[in-house]
């Protein structure tokens, strides 16, 4: 992950008169060069977004150019380099002996870009980054740099003053003095212009100064010309004179960000901004540029900046971003969608169909999307009972490494797998906005957005919807501890290279170890209020289930930025801060589910706990000394909450997360090969030995948490392609014999897990240290015995059976009858038995199984309807399909479609209901070979 750094220029006024000392992100030297000419860049670390200032490694230009064959400004051509994350020797930049923050780099464009004569070159388009791509300079608001290529014989450009950049126009007072300055290519007639109203010229010159007078309120423009011959061209500057600022109380109902007003033509867009001077309203109704009716209005108490937009078409999608103190474009931070310049052309359309279109030269930055009469996702599944805290098995995905296509919609069409398998609850890895595209997610920058690199958020409610109805529930990651550059919030208040320090959101410097990106101060009043809005808004919008939370132990002010020891111990501020988290959530969902991700002294770990949320446990060291056989150190004890004197089950215990290594590829890579008739390295013997993890997992109480493809042993190192680079999808390991043994061993586990009191409410003993360990549990109906060897030699056990009798080994479906209980056994490297005092159907039980009918996913909505509902379905393979609608006596009411055959896919198709009576009626739809019906209530 990196860290982008802004720095945010200020128009300085010295005595009336605007300062032309502003630097610009790169100059040129000739400053009117054409393609064929040698030219000099000097790029000016300091400037733009300031991410390399002080940078001390290699820094190297990333180029291309823009030619008449460019779509847009974003449709580089010749780019120079094949790979971001590589350097290239050949675009290294020299840095300044006298000035390390200034680079310059030297060739000539057509040949350094090797473009072909029939290409006009226009631009030299360009960023700046460290040899990994890690750490990247680019121009004011995060835009790309760009420099004009030279047309023709005459050029002229306005030397002074600088624009800020990133297409604002400078902001002056009435009255001010400018001073102008300007230069031509070649001797001309130079004329300067305000508003059209000549200033001053001069005939065959090269340069020319004059100053202005700025008098006139909002929009004016400056021009300079340069004639020779019947040849004239021209460069302008804008500038603004701004009105007084209005304060006004924000009308009754305005939310943060965008309210959205009766009749969808208005909204209130509300900015919190303490102590900015003013802001405009930019988007794609006012052109992007800053006009008297985008003025915003600030509230009697200076924090926040609101305006209300009339005049909008119902239903269409707006780009808007907010300009604040003349120099920073910023988007809406509560914004439920944003467009990205950089990253957007690369979502398929098959992922997000009919994305609009960034307003490519109006702009730069991210900008935020708004749309009235938005058509409201209708939930099909709205009496959902979440499972039990005991009862819940985990899955934890990435949707990038899960699936090939990486959205919502394919993993909703998987979730067969799931259901087979067991899992309860599903963990999204971050899917709010973050930067870029191919992320794990924990570099966040939008709280309200799902990121559109996973599909529409309706795609995202749909998949929601239909865990539900399977009874699934969901959990999202979500990211609080600290946010990353394009974050709105980081660069409203920022200085230098990090945050400033009256940021009422961030600390400038992280207060404890860690930290990526800008650590969020928990103790601000401010991060209170946004941390909520975040936890409340998935909650209600998308009816998640609950979070697992980030780095939760991050969130504290106790300076410890380098003494981990420290950071890890008691923390009543930290304490205080997530019992307040915690009980605000329950306010809007009492049966919220909240996971920590602390590891910190387990003396607090108890207190939050005891209080009602949930915290991970990472068990992957000493599982994974057991499943690669080095067993003086594998200890699994900690992975049960009495052990650690916790009052309720609230440990969710892991062998892998996405953070950890995985167990397979130690098993292969650095198994005991002691003896060579049980190798770990031998993948089926590898396999063998997770399932005997996988039952000293499963029949320890309390919830559990299972990553992606840990089922049938995923072997893959978290390293490959770098930590968080894209891994292989492994589907084909479902196919293998010894693998699919692993994951229908982890189903019967999870079935025995979840259908039996015993693992809930019965008395539980643990002997987990050593080669041999056991587990026993026990209640009136059922006794389970769990013992195993996770030596590579064989070992004797004392089983300690609960009683004499006949005992059944679930996974095997043998039985063993036992007239001593402690007798001694002696079981082979990596055997492991999970005994029960009564015969149990293993995971084949009706209650693991989907109904076939339930393929069709068939719905109607709305649902009551009054004149017409939506009837969606999809058919896996082509088929003739019947839709009919019955009564309640089984009377044909309507028949809709008639055998229409229909290749495989997803279907909507309208029903008329005006004439059908108030009541409940039953809509059937038939393939032939499946059949489904839902109820569909009418009501007038």
């Amino acid at each position: 992950m990196r860290k982008l750094r802004l720095l945010l220029g200020l128009l300085l006024l010295l005595a009336g008169v605007v300062s032309t000392a502003q630097a610009q992100v790169v100059t040129t030297q000739p400053t009117f060069f054409r393609d064929t000419d040698p030219v000099t860049l000097t790029f000016d670390a300091t400037q733009g977004n300031a991410a390399l200032a002080g940078f001390t490694g290699p820094v190297y230009i990333w180029t291309g150019v823009i030619t008449d064959k460019s779509t847009s400004n974003s449709d580089w051509k010749y780019v120079k380099s094949s790979s971001f994350s590589q350097p290239d020797p050949a675009a290294l930049m020299t840095r300044s002996t006298t000035n390390p923050n200034l680079y310059t780099i030297s060739f000539t464009p057509r040949t350094f870009y090797n473009v072909p004569a029939a290409d006009k070159i226009l631009k030299l388009a360009m960023i700046f980054k460290s040899g990994d791509g890690s750490v990247v300079g680019r121009g004011a608001g995060g835009s790309d740099i760009f420099v004009d290529v030279a047309q023709g014989a005459l050029s002229v450009r306005i030397t002074a003053p600088v624009a800020p950049g990133g297409n604002n126009p400078l902001f002056v007072n009435a009255n001010t003095q400018i001073s102008v300055s300007g230069t031509a290519s070649s001797a001309a007639t130079l004329a300067l212009y305000l508003n059209k109203n000549l200033v001053t010229q001069q005939a065959n010159a090269t340069t020319l100064s004059g100053t202005v007078t700025a008098t006139q309120p909002g929009r004016n423009v400056i021009k300079l010309t340069a004639t020779s011959g019947t040849t004239s061209v021209s460069d302008s500057i804008v500038f603004v004179i701004r009105p007084a600022v209005t304060v006004a109380a924000l009308p009754a109902g305005a939310k943060d960000g965008i309210t959205y007003l009766n009749g969808g033509t208005s909204v209130i867009l509300k900015l919190t901004a303490p102590g900015k001077q003013f802001a405009y309203v930019l988007g794609e109704f006012n052109n992007f540029q800053p006009t008297d009716a985008g003025y915003m209005n600030k509230t009697p108490d200076g924090n926040d900046w609101w305006i209300q937009l009339n005049g909008l078409t119902p239903g269409r999608e707006y780009a808007y971003q907010y300009l604040v103190d003349g120099n920073l474009r910023v988007a809406d931070p509560y914004s439920e969608k944003v467009l990205d310049p950089n990253n957007d052309r690369f979502i398929p359309a098959a992922t997000y169909p009919n994305l609009k279109a960034y307003p490519t030269g109006l702009t730069t930055g991210i900008v935020s999307v708004l749309q009235t009469n938005q058509q409201a996702y209708q939930w099909q599944t709205t009496s959902f009972s979440r499972p039990a805290r005991t009862d819940m098995v985990i899955y934890e995905l990435h949707l990038r490494d899960f699936l090939r296509d990486h959205d919502y919609k394919n993993l909703r069409d998987t979730l067969n797998y799931l259901n087979r398998l067991g899992v309860n609850t599903i963990e999204l890895m971050p899917i709010n906005e973050f930067e870029g595209n191919e992320s794990w997610g924990y570099n966040p920058s939008f709280y309200f957005a799902p990121d559109k690199y996973y599909g529409t958020k309706d795609e995202l409610k749909r998949l929601i919807d239909e865990c539900h109805r399977r009874g699934i529930a969901v959990v999202i990651d979500m990211v609080l501890n600290h946010s990353f550059g394009q974050s709105p919030m980081v660069q409203l208040y920022f200085q230098g290279d990090k945050p400033a320090a009256n940021s009422p959101w961030f600390n400038p410097d992280a207060t404890h170890p860690f930290n990526v990106g800008y650590d969020f101060n928990h103790e601000s009043p401010f991060t209170k209020y946004f941390s909520k809005r975040v936890m409340e808004f998935w909650l209600q919008e998308y009816k998640i289930d609950g979070y697992r939370f980030d780095l939760s132990k991050g969130f504290t002010q106790r300076n410890n930025p380098t003494n981990v020891g420290a950071w890890g111990n008691y923390d009543q501020s930290r304490i205080d801060i997530w019992k307040d988290y915690y009980d605000f959530m329950k306010t809007v969902d009492p049966n919220v589910y909240c996971i920590l991700e602390h590891f910190a002294d387990n003396s607090e770990e108890k207190v939050l706990a005891d209080y009602g949320m949930m915290l991970w446990g990472n068990l992957n060291h000493a599982y994974n000394e057991a499943t690669m056989g080095y067993v003086s150190s594998s200890n699994f004890s900690g992975g049960y909450f009495g052990a650690r004197n916790w009052n309720s089950p609230n440990l969710v215990t892991y062998m892998e997360s996405h953070d950890e290594e995985r167990l397979m590829f130690k098993n292969l890579t650095y198994g005991n090969q002691a003896n060579p008739a049980h190798n770990v390295r031998d993948l089926n013997t590898a396999l063998a030995r997770n399932e005997a993890a996988a039952a000293f997992f499963f029949t320890v109480p309390g919830p559990k948490m299972i990553w992606q493809f840990g089922e049938v042993g995923y072997d893959v190192s978290i390293d490959e392609n770098g930590r968080v680079g894209n891994k292989p999808i492994r589907w084909e390991y479902y196919q293998n014999a010894n693998r699919r043994k692993l994951y229908n061993t982890y189903r019967e586990l999870i079935a025995l897990k979840k259908t039996q009191p015993v693992f809930k409410t019965g008395t539980y003993t643990q002997q987990l240290a050593g080669a041999t360990k056991s587990i026993h549990l026990s209640d009136a109906n059922l006794k389970v015995t769990v013992i195993g060897n996770f030596d590579v030699t064989a070992q004797p056990i004392n089983p300690e059976f609960q009683q004499t009798g006949k005992w059944y080994n679930y996974m095997t479906g043998d039985s063993i009858t036992v007239t001593n209980a402690s007798a001694p056994l002696t079981l082979q490297p990596g055997q492991y038995a999970v005994y029960t005092s009564r015969l149990l159907k293993k995971a084949t039980v009706l209650s693991n199984k989907l109904r076939t009918t339930d393929a069709l996913r068939l719905t109607a909505a709305p649902n009551p309807a009054a004149s017409s509902a939506q009837l969606r379905y999809e058919l896996t393979t082509p088929a003739a399909v019947t839709v009919t609608v019955q009564n309640l006596l089984g009377a044909t009411v309507r028949t809709v479609k008639s055998g229409t055959k229909q290749p495989a896919g997803a279907y909507q198709l309208g029903l008329p209901v005006q004439d059908l009576a108030n009541g409940v009626y039953l809509v059937r739809l038939s393939t032939g070979e499946q059949v489904q019906t839902t109820r569909l209530v009418v009501q007038h």
